[in-house]
């Protein structure tokens, strides 16, 4: 297993342009009630990063580990949806809701079906459940399915990451604990646009919602990095 410290010594200087772009993000913090292909830009720039991020680990990393190729394809239809959010006013929050769907997918397929760890899905089932019991009273028309359709695609995913959080045995590594900790993020990020969306406001809603999310696709992204150990791992269990 490789160390946390070896782990920022050499990953840390790659994703220095992420922690740019992100800083970017938020000392421009754009009105979102002026919608435009340059506000479009920098919110996508930190993801951008992150493709970036992968690819410098070469060609012949992303070819040699599908889970990888997976999350890369998963951040490019994020920031697909990160457009399509900035003109969510416009008619679009459902075209940014499909591709964050298609992310959600591609994540759960890069963690993979092993171990199942049942404890972890009844949880996340839970959880997902009183999510959507909170959202139902305020939907309405074809929201009513997709929200529900939604939660599904990212409980699993978030199930899929927590499931291969073993702290107990020795196939623990950093990565797992990436992906888990970035798929709840991830959760908490699209619960609160949720709420804050169809419920009622959400205080420092925007922030909230930002920093979560770019934090979480950091930590998917990073997980990404040690798939040889993880792939490893999966074929002991």
């Amino acid at each position: 297993m490789v160390s946390p410290v070896t782990v920022v010594k050499s990953e840390g200087p790659k994703l220095v342009p992420f922690f740019k772009a992100t800083c970017v993000y938020f000392v421009l913090w754009l009105p979102t009630s002026s919608p435009s292909w340059f506000s479009a830009l920098i919110k996508c720039l930190p993801i951008f990063c992150l493709w970036v991020f992968l690819l410098a680990h070469g060609f012949s990393f992303l070819g040699a580990h599908s889970s990888a190729r997976k999350i890369l394809a998963g951040l490019i239809f994020s920031a697909l949806g990160d457009a399509f959010l900035i003109w969510q006013e416009q008619g679009y929050f459902i075209h940014g809701l499909l591709m964050f769907a298609i992310t959600h997918i591609l994540y759960s397929s890069a963690f993979g079906m092993k171990p199942i760890n049942m404890r972890a899905g009844l949880v996340i089932t839970a959880v997902s459940s009183l999510s959507y019991m909170l959202l139902y009273p305020y939907l309405s028309g074809p929201f009513t399915y997709l929200v529900a359709v939604y939660i599904a695609l990212i409980g699993f995913m978030g199930w899929r990451a927590i499931a291969g959080l073993q702290l107990t045995n020795d196939l623990w590594t950093w990565t797992k604990l990436s992906a888990c900790l970035g798929a709840v993020l991830f959760m908490v990020s699209d619960l609160t646009i949720a709420v804050n969306k169809f419920c009622f406001p959400v205080p420092h809603s925007r922030a909230i919602i930002m920093a979560t999310y770019y934090a979480a696709q950091m930590l998917i992204a990073l997980s990404a990095v040690e798939c040889q150990d993880v792939e490893v791992a999966r074929k002991r269990t």
